[in-house]
């Protein structure tokens, strides 16, 4: 696991979700108009970037996180982030089904994330269990 989030495992879920999504299908990052996370926040959206650049691939060019998008970290006092429910189904409804219906996308890989938090696991200094899951949305 990456040094820098060493008892939360959202940013390697989702990582190993995407990889495990392109190499199923044959894709890689450049074949989707958008790939989005959420809610991973700067640190994590870094995570899995330096994750997958690790490895040769690029990430830079059509990666966002939703909360990325949803949240202004200048501007609003957020920390860490939201509900990674949250701001991926917000992002979703309002960013990017609108855009694929009216052509701005035609291929989009949806990978929300979530964290299975218990008061228990973190009170005994666990690893917080996390999923993600991978949704490809395609107009084409």
């Amino acid at each position: 696991m990456d040094s820098h989030c060493p008892k939360f495992t959202l940013p390697p879920a989702a990582y190993l979700t995407l990889r495990t999504h392109f190499a199923a299908l044959g894709t890689c990052p450049s074949d989707y108009d958008l790939i989005l996370t959420g809610d991973l926040g700067s640190l994590g959206h870094a995570i899995v970037q330096d994750l997958f650049c690790n490895r040769g691939v690029d990430m830079t060019r059509n990666y966002q996180d939703c909360g990325m998008l949803l949240y202004d970290a200048t501007a609003q006092d957020m920390h860490a982030g939201g509900s990674g429910a949250g701001c991926s189904a917000s992002v979703l409804c309002a960013h990017v089904l609108p855009k694929l219906q009216n052509g701005t996308f035609r291929r989009v890989l949806f990978a929300p994330t979530g964290a299975l938090l218990s008061p228990l696991t973190s009170l005994q200094g666990e690893t917080i269990p996390c999923i993600c899951h991978a949704v490809e949305f395609s107009t084409v």
